[in-house]
Parts: structure tokens; C-alpha cells; sequence
């Protein structure tokens, strides 16, 4: 058994800005997360696209946003417990909190944080039958090193920023490139459209309007998709790797078994402490609700501050919770590990 202050359902930013903020007020958390890394839907849908609205940094990617977090909160020394969902929650005598996981892992804390985003994510698969029979090694739903298919002929599925992105990359390291969309009309960047259609005219890529209903090849390995265009007819497009990007299924999975009251499949909350229907179990970032709710970063890390001192005040009953500024209190220098900036301050006789 696993005991901790609290513990955190969701590794994304806002999770990760979670630990920082109940650290900073002496509480040791746990991350239990369904990905295998670190960086939630930010990492695995938009991993080196620019994010421009945190503050101080005009322009940060969302893997260098994590790894940033995971700095800032290497003070507090956190758990994680990747590759796992929390799939039940039962509240002791005590009113301490029992958690189980999907490897079996128990963990006892005084309070839970829901951090996961719009919930896990599973992509839009090829409804194929033998599609499963290529999957994760001629048949891909996300691109983790793009490295590997270099060199290699390449179709892309789909018409939205991921599939257009990936086929603007891979158009210049692939042998060949060839865009598969149902029709003309795109839901990507008009940036990334036109460019994709110059790439086209200069016969760097193709552009295929269709459907794909088909793969060759003794399975795992591809050698052909087979498209079936507009009017009807089936061409077989030569490839040795197929990447979909159909975009992703957002599911709350076990967060929905747990009791807490849910709106649209969404937890709805207090703006004062971010308390969910079962007190002690607290929500932010994207999966929560409430009057005038922005689904932004920022607003994410708000709403962690404000959970973070609910949780200290429910885990001290009796004791004031003080606010403590970074800038000159030596209690959170210590808790940083920083030394205190003195250079301000006026010499003492």
C-alpha cells in the first residue's frame, strides 16, 4: 500500500503544476496517469506545435512545456505511475481515500486531485478487419520518432492539423508521401492546406481524395493501400508504412464509476476550492465545470492554486494556511531548495 498526501489522476500540464503548488504548501504528491510518459493530450496531440499563451514565454512547445513543469516541481521529488488507470475509489472511515489501479497498485491518500484533461484518449481506428494485424508496425495512430520513416513510402490518412503537419514533415525525408482525404475540404491550417497543394504542384507529395478500404501485404508487413476514390473506383497506392489521424475518442472510462456527479461527462465544481460532489476529491484543468469555464492552460493552473490550499486546509483542520510569497518567504525557499536573493534588501548596521 502506497500512502501520500494526495494523489493525482492525470500527468498532463495542469497535474504536473498541481504537484508544484501543494508542495509548495508541504504536501507529497503521487501521479497515476493511463499514457506511458509524462505530458497528457497536449504531448500526444500536439507535441512540437507552438503554444503562445503561457505566461513570461511568448512561445513554448507542449513536450518543452512538460519538461519544464517537470523541472519547476523536481524539488517536491513526485511519484509517477504511468502506464495505468485509477480504476476504483472508495472513501475510508477515516475519510482518508483508497485507490486501486489496473496493475493492482493500491494508494492511500487524504485527498484526490482529478487532472485528466477531457479523459483518456483512444484514437479513431481503421475499421478494417485486418488492420489490427499491422498495428504499431506498418499501422499508426501517432508518430513517436519519425526518425524511422525516413526513406520509406508513406500514406496518410485523414484531413485535419495532425495529417497535414505529419505529410508537410514527411515530405522531406519519405520517399513518397501520399495524402488520403474523403474530400477537398480540409479541417486543417489554410496554411498548411496551401502548402500541402504546392507540394503537389512541385511533385514532392500526392493528394488522393478517397476513402482507404484496403491493405496488401503479408501482414505486418504493407505494401500497398487500396483507396477507393469518389467515383468509385479502387487504385492501390504503393506503401510500406499507413499513418491515420482520424483524431481521438475522448472517454472518462473508470472517473465515471467513482460517484462523483457528472454533467455531460464533465465533473462539475466550486470556483472556491475545486471540490467535486464527494468532498476531499477535487478537479481541475479541462474535465471540470462551472460557470464561465475557459478549457485553457492558464486556467487550469489557477484552478490548481485554489485546490491545492482546500486540500491543505482539509488535511490541517484548525490550522490557519497561511499565503506565502516565493519571492521572500524562507519557508518556501527551503521547500524549493533555492537560496534567498538578498541583493534587494538594505545593509543592517
Amino acid at each position: 500500500m502506497v500512502e501520500t498526501d494526495v494523489v493525482i489522476v492525470g500527468a498532463g500540464p495542469v497535474g504536473l503544476f498541481q504537484v508544484f503548488e501543494l508542495g509548495l504548501l508541504g504536501l507529497k504528491a503521487h501521479l497515476v496517469d493511463a499514457m506511458p510518459q509524462a505530458g497528457g493530450q497536449c504531448v500526444e496531440l500536439y507535441p512540437d506545435k507552438p503554444i503562445y499563451d503561457i505566461p513570461a514565454l511568448p512561445a513554448c512547445g507542449a513536450r518543452e512545456l512538460i519538461e519544464r513543469l517537470q523541472q519547476q516541481i523536481a524539488p517536491f521529488e513526485p511519484q509517477f505511475h504511468l502506464g495505468q488507470t485509477v480504476t476504483q475509489l472508495r472513501v475510508q472511515a477515516d475519510g482518508r481515500f483508497e485507490l486501486a489501479t489496473s496493475t493492482g497498485m493500491r494508494l492511500r491518500c487524504g485527498a484526490v486531485v482529478v487532472a485528466a484533461g477531457l479523459g483518456a484518449f483512444e484514437p479513431r481506428r481503421l475499421p478494417l478487419p485486418a488492420a489490427s494485424d499491422y498495428e504499431g508496425h506498418a499501422l499508426h495512430y501517432q508518430v513517436r520518432d519519425a526518425a524511422v520513416l525516413a526513406g520509406q513510402e508513406i500514406v496518410i490518412a485523414g484531413g485535419g492539423d495532425s495529417a497535414l503537419d505529419w505529410a508537410l514533415t514527411l515530405a522531406e525525408s519519405a520517399a513518397s508521401v501520399v495524402l488520403v482525404h474523403r474530400s477537398q475540404k480540409f479541417k486543417a491550417a489554410p496554411a498548411s492546406v496551401a502548402r500541402m497543394r504546392a507540394l503537389c504542384d512541385e511533385h514532392r507529395m500526392q493528394f488522393l481524395e478517397g476513402e482507404v478500404v484496403g491493405l496488401d501485404g503479408p501482414a505486418p508487413q504493407l505494401s500497398a493501400v487500396r483507396v477507393q476514390t469518389r467515383a468509385g473506383l479502387v487504385t492501390r497506392v504503393d506503401a510500406q508504412q499507413l499513418l491515420v489521424f482520424w483524431g481521438l475518442h475522448p472517454r472518462l472510462g473508470p472517473i465515471a464509476d467513482w460517484g462523483v456527479a457528472l454533467e455531460r461527462h464533465q465533473i462539475p465544481v466550486d470556483t472556491a476550492r475545486f471540490e467535486t460532489s464527494i468532498p476531499g476529491v477535487h478537479a481541475v484543468g479541462d474535465i471540470n465545470t462551472y460557470p464561465g469555464k475557459k478549457k485553457l492552460i492558464l486556467s487550469g493552473f489557477h484552478e490548481a492554486a485554489l485546490a491545492a490550499f482546500a486540500i491543505k486546509e482539509r488535511l490541517s483542520p484548525g490550522e490557519k494556511v497561511h499565503l506565502q510569497y516565493t519571492t521572500t518567504s524562507p519557508l518556501m525557499h527551503k521547500r524549493l531548495h533555492v537560496e534567498p536573493d538578498l541583493s534587494g534588501l538594505d545593509d543592517v548596521a
